[in-house]
């Protein structure tokens, strides 16, 4: 079943709720309960100052959240082998009991649509609603970087077109050839996003207006004599080649999409559709511990207040706080399951400890935060969801408490050393210490190679140059980096060349790849 409750207005005008006593008692739900929950908690988000998008929520099933876990999290995006292939693993794992589902899933959008699926129960319901449709969504609406690259209003029009392109796609030159294409693709998603150039003015509906009068021009134009031209290559007097391009081009699937020498245009309408959803997941990737840690702080703070206001009751609290126990929860590096750091546990403990350095600072707190030990929680919290990313968020905001409280210490992995050594512990310097490694930790660009195109030899063989600048002396690894490069010259052509080159600018190897 699936089932649309239609956008609502923005929490700026929501509806009180007019009962008294708790809105409902069991555990049983229905869009009419959906609907007063969803009242009173705008409401409360009201009091908090929570801007958001108007919300859309969708009540679906479990297979359709499957569905939507396979599409990585997007139910209306284009279709690929990869997203059935991963349906199938989610749903095995599934009904084997050995993955939950995830509770709801949200796009960044404006309206902002929340997918609830319809086994959970009306304590359940509240939370998602609070968490997703007042936390992710104010969040969306608020931070710098999704205020940056992302286009709410345009999205949801822009996977619609990149959806019907696709399948037009598959219909015209065969789902092999389409998927083909897309395989390439996705494996150089991590290098087809602009970190530092501001996304174009345009929107993505005025874009696909544009590739459309762009495809009917080009069929006016075109004129079957053209083709009986003679072809020929003037070659050019040595020395007058310039270096193209002229700066290195990070976006490896921009500088595809644009200069590849074989891709007809409808493939660089493909590369084109992979690259913008490359983009719109980049800000999501910068702040995960952010992201989740307000949504969860909102979803805590808005039932508590439900909870005072007795608007719910004991029985509501209890399976609420089972489930917000649960996803906060932190493993120990030595307990089974554990996955790295919890970004639901880091990010909530973050946000209530800035709530309380602000209201009940101590002598530490107000030494390591003088600007803000003792100020308004509120705005402090507000202007930290505005202003900063994962990386930098850390960097400002990880106090010695919390350091102490999740029992984080450094330890120093290096190359030329044969024992590992404890670099820092729960001392001032140490704070320093742990807080700038954890930091970087998050840092996108120690996370994806710095992987950058320095050369495009477009008048003699065509080949493409790429370099690597290692960190650290960190090479790729191996088998990764020859079936990207594969990928790479499917999309080129024509030869790529791949060369590592260490801090001190020496190419220290290089692996190449025929067209």
């Amino acid at each position: 079943m699936s089932a649309v409750i239609e956008p609502r207005a923005p929490i700026q005008t929501p509806k009180a709720h007019a009962g008294t006593g708790p809105i409902s008692r069991g555990s049983e739900w229905t869009f009419e309960l959906i609907q007063r929950y969803d009242d009173a908690i705008a409401e409360v988000a009201r009091e908090y100052k929570l801007d958001t998008y108007p919300n859309q929520i969708e009540v679906i099933t479990s297979e359709q959240m499957l569905d939507a876990y396979a599409s990585v999290g997007l139910p209306i995006g284009y279709p690929h082998w990869s997203y059935g292939k991963e349906f199938i693993r989610n749903e095995q794992a599934y009904r084997k009991g050995a993955q939950g589902l995830a509770y709801e899933i949200v796009i960044n959008s404006s309206p902002c649509i929340s997918y609830l699926m319809e086994e959970n129960s009306m304590a359940m319901q509240a939370l998602v609603i609070a968490h997703a449709c007042y936390g992710h969504n104010s969040f969306f609406k608020g931070n710098y970087l999704f205020k940056q690259w992302t286009d709410a209003e345009g999205v949801l029009d822009y996977l619609v077109f990149a959806r019907n392109y696709v399948m037009q796609c598959e219909d015209r030159y065969g789902i092999g050839a389409v998927e083909e294409l897309l395989d390439s693709c996705h494996a150089l998603m991590p290098h087809g996003v602009d970190r530092y150039k501001r996304p174009s003015p345009m929107s993505m509906r005025e874009e696909a207006a544009r590739m459309a009068a762009r495809a009917e021009h080009e069929r006016v134009q075109y004129n079957d004599l053209w083709r009986t031209v003679p072809k020929s290559d003037p070659v050019p007097e040595p020395g007058k080649y310039e270096k193209f391009p002229a700066e290195p081009e990070e976006n490896l699937l921009y500088f595809i999409e644009k200069y590849s020498p074989k891709l007809a245009p409808w493939q660089k309408e493909l590369v084109r559709i992979t690259r913008k959803v490359s983009q719109y997941f980049y800000p999501q990737g910068q702040t995960k511990v952010m992201n989740e840690g307000w949504a969860t702080f909102w979803h805590y703070t808005i039932l508590n207040r439900l909870h005072e206001k007795g608007l719910v009751d004991d029985g509501f609290m209890i399976e609420f706080l089972q489930s917000h126990t649960n996803v906060v929860s932190q493993r120990g590096f030595d307990q089974r399951g554990y996955g790295g750091i919890n970004p639901y546990a880091l990010g909530f403990a973050m946000m209530t400890d800035i709530r309380r350095i602000c209201e009940n600072p101590t002598e530490e707190d107000k030494r390591w935060f003088p600007d803000i030990a003792g100020g308004d929680w509120l705005e402090t919290l507000h202007f930290a969801m505005r202003n900063f990313k994962d990386e930098s968020f850390i960097s400002q905001y990880l106090s010695p408490k919390l350091i102490r409280d999740f029992r984080f210490f450094a330890v120093a992995d290096h190359q030329a050393k044969a024992k590992l050594e404890i670099d820092a512990i729960h001392d001032d310097e140490g704070y320093r210490r742990i807080r700038k490694l954890l930091s970087e930790q998050h840092n996108r660009d120690n996370m994806v190679p710095d992987i950058q195109v320095t050369r495009f030899y477009r008048e003699s063989d065509r080949s493409l140059v790429l370099r690597h600048s290692r960190a650290r002396s960190r090479p790729l690894a191996g088998d990764d980096a020859d079936q990207v490069m594969k990928h790479l010259a499917r999309l080129w052509g024509f030869k790529v060349r791949l060369e590592e080159v260490e801090s001190d600018g020496r190419v220290s190897s290089f692996r190449e790849v025929s067209g």
